[in-house]
This record gives C-alpha cells, structure tokens and sequence, in this order.
C-alpha cells in the first residue's frame, strides 16, 4: 500500500517537519543517553504500530552500535536480561506515557518515582518531551501510511540539514 499523502512533499507539512525537527534536536543534545532515546522512540512506536518509525529507530540504534539482541527484546523488555536499571525505568515511563487511556492515572507514581531514581532533572525533562515528540510522530506517519523499509541511517538528519 502507497502512503495517503506525502509530507515531504507538502509546503506546509515541510515548514511543520523543520520545527518538529528542532524539537527532536534539543531532546538529541540533551544529557539522556543517545541508546535510551532510541530504545524509547523504539518501544513507543512499536506500541503504536508506527513501521515508519521502528525501521528509523532499529536502523539509527543499529548504526551507533546498538546490538540486534537488545534491539530484538525491545519489545519484551521486561522478560528480558539485557537492559540496565535506568533503561527499564525509561522504558516503563514510555509505555505508559504512550498508553495513557489504558489507566486512569497515566504515568503511575512507582513509574515515575523510578525514572526520578535514574535520571536528573535535565534528562527527565528530555525522557518527557521524547515521549511526547515520538507519540507525535507515530500519529503523523500512522495516519498517512508512511511505510517502514526504505529508511537508511542518517536520512531524517540530512532532510533537515
């Protein structure tokens, strides 16, 4: 199946990418390790069923060293041997910051409490904002069919450079 629209394509659509591409670029300089932002973008695009998005972040993750075994357990994470305290912290706070109509309170306290355990001010801050920017970014690909499989690492950095 072909993408609906291409917004790549679109005046409108490139003026939004370009500031939602600065918006990425905080959160990418930020002091939250470059591995738990790509474990994070992964997971939460996996629960939205982004193929756009996992083929960015498998490959991104991939190319900066990330192993196939942690990147294979992504998805199971908490069956799993393979990822530190902090990791399993960040990635509890993007299942629940990406299912937030599955619990009434959205990201639990314990969750929270354990990301705060982890992570600085600075990072937490990044970890949030990640959260929401990927959420978004599922949605924008997710609605026009924007498919995975043809991303190569490095591609999203150089439409915006």
């Amino acid at each position: 199946m072909d993408a609906r629209f291409n917004l790549f394509d679109n005046e409108i659509a490139d003026r939004f990418a370009k500031r939602f591409a600065g918006a990425g670029l905080v959160i990418q300089q930020s002091p939250l390790p470059k591995s738990t932002q790509e474990l994070v973008s992964l997971r939460a695009s996996q629960i939205n069923g982004c193929g756009w998005c996992i083929d960015m972040h498998t490959k991104e993750a991939a190319a900066a060293g990330e192993t196939a075994v942690r990147l294979n357990l992504v998805a199971a994470w908490r069956e799993s041997t393979v990822f530190t305290e902090p990791e399993r912290a960040a990635l509890a706070l993007a299942e629940e910051g990406t299912r937030l109509a599955d619990a009434h309170e959205g990201v639990s306290d314990d969750t929270w409490a354990q990301a705060r355990k982890h992570y600085d001010d600075d990072q937490i801050a990044a970890l949030v904002c990640l959260v929401a920017l990927i959420n978004a970014a599922n949605r924008l690909a997710v609605i026009v069919h924007q498919r995975g499989g043809s991303y190569e690492p490095g591609m999203f950095a150089a439409a915006f450079d």
